[in-house]
């Protein structure tokens, strides 16, 4: 895997998908910054992080081998990788908020933004841009924020934190290429924040209702079980998770 490193740029993302429409990016291809000046998030959320003490960068995967109706599966897998690198270096309670930020003690600590390339209908390649907090400890400004630091106690390594979720990528990607779908979905499933849980949503109109987060259908959509046991499916910018 090749790691292109670079002091500052204004979003990996949007230099690997360059990279990747003009063929020059390779799978596992991976850009680290230690500055992003226009970080990105979802629905053109900015994602802000303190130079040289976060982790920002964007991996090149090609998945070629998926239809476009699995898109899904790609934010599962990423998902899964980022939950299992953190679990495996200590972090507790850590849990995937659908669609794909990772929270540990019910604060962020992880946002994931997935930008496919599709070519006459096929899905080309992936750029997976991953954010984790990991050595900041001020977050005035976003009270539901935390860091690996903050949660852990310990001044991680960036090198070090970014090779163990490179290693987990590859080995869910290697899910995906092996069809193993059911697999996926499942263990995403179970590690789905406020799962089977009362919580408070709000509606695509603004409206709060409660519901119980019951699991994802087969195109990422977020099931939640409301009043009289009806299940109902919610695309991303249809419904927000309050809590």
């Amino acid at each position: 895997m090749r790691i292109i490193k670079l002091d500052a740029i204004d979003s990996t993302n949007t230099y690997l998908k360059k990279l990747s429409v003009a063929g020059h990016a390779e799978d596992g291809l991976a850009l680290v910054a230690k500055l992003q000046t226009q970080g990105r998030g979802q629905m053109g959320t900015i994602w802000e992080a303190q130079e040289a003490k976060n982790l920002t960068f964007s991996v090149f995967k090609d998945v070629s081998f998926l239809e476009v109706s699995q898109h899904f599966y790609i934010s599962m897998a990423v998902s899964l990788a980022v939950f299992e690198a953190l679990n495996s270096l200590g972090l507790k309670d850590v849990k995937v908020k659908w669609p794909n930020d990772i929270l540990s003690d019910n604060k962020k600590i992880a946002g994931i933004l997935i930008e496919n390339v599709i070519k006459m209908n096929v899905i080309s390649g992936s750029v997976i841009g991953i954010g984790l907090n990991v050595n900041q400890t001020d977050f005035s400004a976003l009270p539901s924020a935390s860091s690996l630091l903050l949660l852990s106690g310990q001044v991680h390594n960036l090198d070090e934190v970014l090779d163990v979720i490179l290693k987990q990528i590859e080995i869910h990607f290697n899910y995906l290429k092996q069809e193993a779908f059911s697999f996926l979905k499942a263990s995403y499933e179970s590690q789905l924040f406020r799962k089977d849980k009362p919580s408070t949503f709000t509606n695509a109109e603004g409206s709060l209702f409660s519901g119980y987060i019951v699991g994802i259908s087969n195109h990422g959509q977020l099931l939640i079980k409301v009043e009289d046991e009806i299940i109902k499916r919610f695309d991303f910018k249809e419904v927000a998770l309050l809590y």
